[in-house]
């Protein structure tokens, strides 16, 4: 019952009453499509779920002529199954300053972001025991009693922190002190294989090199910068080897992190809001 001038469904579970609403009102309707709902692992595993949600997709998403998503596949999909020309818009960090990092007493890993299912830590726990170095993994999520039961099972207490729910600023000091970021992930279906999470480009804001899959998304952006180490499973071998190349190869680690420092300069947050005023001052001209 407020005056607005368009609408916009954040991913498919608000689709529904944003359509309802951009009939009611007769204004622009928008889709911003976080990720590929319909494949998503907690989707795709239970059918009956599945079938809902695909059902919702294909009866509104051909309706929201106008929209954006996080990746170019992703974009690509959506054209593909309904015929809709969305661009894409990458959440990227607001570029910030350095400050000294304050050495700890051994260099570690960082995980940042959600503590979820098909986030490989079934893979990435284990991989640990062959890397001398600690992880701390800031974040939280559906995962979380499974992680610390795979901490407990592989005796890694020590070695595995675990600092959960940080705010923006806090994770951004301890990310300044970390020496290098991992981001892997299961590659359970479209949606998680052309995935491109916050962590990528929050990793290269702060300077670290990381290791990440070998995904489309990820290739293409090494493939302007090289900022990362990719491998093509998440199995814990693959992991540790990526983990210790990056740890004890001065050469490779000094040449990712200068690639880091070059490419946050593009890959933030300033530069990409452009497309996303551009996109709205289309919709609704002044």
């Amino acid at each position: 019952f407020k005056k607005m001038d368009a609408i916009c469904a954040i991913d498919l579970d608000t689709i529904l009453p944003c359509l309802q609403v951009s009939r009611f009102k007769s204004i622009p309707r928008i889709y911003d499509a976080h990720e590929l709902f319909t494949e998503l692992k907690e989707v795709v595993s239970r059918p009956d779920i599945h079938k809902k949600w695909t059902k919702i997709e294909q009866m509104t998403v051909p309706k929201f002529r106008s929209g954006y998503t996080v990746s170019d596949n992703i974009a690509a999909e959506f054209k593909r199954r309904y015929g809709v020309e969305y661009g894409t818009i990458r959440n990227m960090p607001i570029p910030r300053a350095f400050r000294e990092k304050n050495e700890p007493a051994k260099p570690f890993i960082l995980y940042q972001g959600a503590v979820n299912e098909a986030r490989a830590f079934e893979f990435l726990v284990p991989a640990m025991q062959q890397v001398d170095h600690p992880l701390v993994i800031c974040g939280d999520g559906n995962f979380m009693p499974q992680l610390k039961a795979l901490i407990a099972q592989y005796k890694l207490e020590e070695k595995i922190i675990l600092k959960g729910m940080l705010t923006p600023a806090q994770l951004w000091e301890v990310s300044q002190d970390a020496h290098i970021g991992v981001s892997v992930a299961e590659n359970t279906g479209l949606n998680q294989y052309w995935a491109l999470p916050n962590k990528f480009f929050d990793y290269v804001q702060a300077g670290l090199p990381q290791v990440t899959m070998d995904f489309p998304e990820y290739r293409a952006l090494n493939g302007m910068y090289e900022v990362a180490l990719l491998i093509p499973e998440p199995d814990p071998d693959s992991i540790a080897a990526a983990l210790n190349k990056l740890m004890g190869e001065t050469v490779t680690y000094e040449r990712l992190r200068d690639n880091c420092l070059i490419a946050r300069e593009e890959w933030n947050w300033q530069q990409e809001e452009k497309k996303l005023i551009a996109f709205y001052q289309n919709i609704l001209p002044l």
